[in-house]
């Protein structure tokens, strides 16, 4: 883990990039106590260990079925996935999608330890991480350690996508959906170390999965979150999810952007949903 030290900085963004609808704005400063983060989303080895442990069961596996984006599927399970969702049709509903076979049945995970565990749900990620001693980050924590030192620039390494013409994440570049010319090299998740750090150390903080906050979801967060160790609203009916992922892109989900946010319900799962973990540092 790496710790990031006690501060203060300027959380979200005024940019004409910024999503209104999410809530990005207005730009607040915020002061944080010192903790510790995982340099890395959690990998699937690492949520292996803790299922093999306890022999927890996520709640895909529980509903019996996840999303997962059509291009990764084979056309054998193709050919039996029952629906895709009407509005997001790249999303198809697939029986037996679950972490340790992320394509459905006759997939694994056996080439992609390293990767980032997904088909995660709030509920499992928490209980990974009272499992582990753990726990999750608040929104203006994951922010403050994405930023990694730098105030209110674009992305985790400044204000350029492809600094010298250099990919630093893993999303989505072609015409989306139907399209990725794979310039990054991936089309679904990448190793958790695939691009370089961030100014505290942290990998993959914009693109590959994205993360949940322990907060509960709102678009006024600057008037219920406080300024101090903000935790967000008392309750809600989504959790907040940051950093985008392998199928972002500018035309529908620019939101790799590290002041961008998104939601999802605790008990929802995808094939790009995933996390990290802090603790407190002490005194």
């Amino acid at each position: 883990m790496v710790l990031i030290p006690a501060g203060n900085f300027l959380m979200g963004t005024n940019s004409k990039e910024g999503f209104k609808s999410d809530g990005e704005g207005p730009i607040r400063k915020v002061e944080l106590n010192a903790f510790y983060i995982d340099a890395c989303a959690v990998t699937n080895a690492q949520f292996k260990a803790f299922v093999d442990d306890t022999g927890y069961k996520t709640d895909a596996e529980k509903y019996g079925w996840s999303f997962v984006f059509y291009q990764l599927l084979s056309s054998n399970i193709m050919n039996k996935v029952p629906q895709r969702l009407p509005q997001t049709p790249w999303w198809c509903v697939v029986p037996n999608a679950y972490w340790y076979q992320p394509e459905g049945q006759g997939t694994t995970i056996n080439n992609r330890m390293e990767h980032p565990v997904v088909h995660i749900s709030w509920n499992d990620a928490n209980a990974y991480c009272e499992w582990a001693g753990k726990r999750l980050p608040t929104e203006a924590e994951w922010e403050y350690a994405a930023r990694g030192g730098l105030s209110q620039k674009k992305y985790p390494w400044g204000d350029e996508l492809l600094p010298n013409d250099k990919h630093m994440c893993n999303i989505w570049q072609g015409q989306f959906p139907k399209v990725n010319t794979l310039d990054d090299g991936y089309l679904g998740t990448a190793p958790v170390k695939s691009f370089p750090e961030n100014g505290y150390g942290l990998y993959n903080v914009a693109g590959n999965v994205w993360e949940w906050c322990s907060d509960w979801f709102t678009t006024n967060l600057h008037k219920k979150g406080g300024k101090v160790n903000p935790k967000g609203p008392q309750s809600g009916d989504s959790k907040v999810v940051r950093g985008g992922s392998y199928l972002c892109h500018r035309s529908y989900c620019n939101r790799y952007r590290v002041a961008a946010r998104s939601s999802n319900t605790p008990d929802s799962s995808t094939g790009n949903m995933g996390f990290r973990c802090v603790i407190d540092a002490k005194a």
